[in-house]
């Protein structure tokens, strides 16, 4: 048999990343500082992007514990230059950027038709423009390194479903997916890999404060009822995704989006109840 045909190689070291730098945008706080930490856990130096410089020195200092190196630069993705500056300080302050997590998103739920021109334009600029600039002077960076390299987009489970309340939310999350795609074809023969991850629902501190019924009683029950594994998702679950597709693990894995939902992308409409089990809208 030929040899490539055989290999048996893999070791637990190939989950390690060990040597590499990770550039988090929004890591100050949510499903970046869980990323951000649980790459650091697994031996990589960070370079923290955030709008609030108090929360990303918190992470930076978590990083610190972990043995790691960690760089806090304070930017604002929308802005295009100060993207492309996050990158440049990343590369003078810790000499390289081998994994990009463009994390940096958000919205809250408002019909289309209730939303004005300038929450439209800050939903597309802040999940959508907001990863173009910053993508592209990290590819930039990694071409010329010769490397290769990772880029893993934080999506949504709406990019993949209607989203009633989050039209213009669901469509750039939509479009970063086959942003994703797109760009894995690109930057394949760099040996830069590209994949999206596509979260669903994960509490943070900031949802708590807006939306309380997400943990209360009630909201628990509810989740256990259509999320397939029983419970909301959680930081770490986010982040052990983020750790394999940033790892040799995931060294032939590009193009894709992993949905880490606790399989409510595959139940579609079939809900769960204690005297029937799976139903189909019920």
């Amino acid at each position: 048999m030929d040899q490539d045909l055989s290999r048996t190689s893999l070791s637990r070291d190939a989950i390690l990343l060990t040597g590499q730098v990770a550039l988090v945008t929004g890591g100050g706080g949510g499903i970046g500082r869980g990323i951000a930490l649980g790459l650091a856990e697994f031996g990589a130096d960070v370079a923290i992007v955030d709008i609030d410089g108090e929360a990303a020195e918190r992470v930076a200092a978590l990083v610190r514990e972990k043995g790691r190196q960690a760089l806090v630069i304070v930017a604002d993705v929308m802005d295009r230059d100060a993207a492309r500056g996050a990158v440049a300080t990343a590369l003078e302050g810790l000499g390289a950027v081998d994994i990009l997590v463009n994390n940096a998103g958000g919205t809250r739920p408002i019909k289309l038709v209730d939303m004005t021109d300038r929450q439209i334009d800050r939903q597309i600029d802040l999940n959508l423009k907001g990863l173009v600039a910053i993508t592209q002077a990290a590819a930039k960076a990694m071409i010329a390194r010769g490397a290769g390299g990772s880029i893993i987009n934080i999506a949504s489970i709406e990019g993949l479903r209607a989203a009633p309340t989050y039209s213009v939310y669901a469509a750039c999350k939509a479009g970063m997916l086959n942003f994703t795609r797109t760009l894995a074809l690109e930057l394949g023969e760099h040996a830069i890999r590209v994949n999206a991850i596509a979260p669903d629902l994960v509490p943070t501190e900031t949802m708590a404060r807006f939306a309380p019924g997400i943990v209360s009683p009630e909201g628990r029950a509810a989740q256990a009822r259509y999320i397939p594994l029983g419970r909301a998702g959680n930081l770490d679950d986010c982040a052990g995704a983020a750790v394999f597709l940033a790892s040799a693990m995931a060294g032939y894995v590009t193009g894709v989006t992993l949905s880490v939902d606790g399989g409510t992308w595959a139940s579609s409409g079939w809900t769960r109840n204690d005297a029937d089990g799976w139903r189909l809208f019920n």
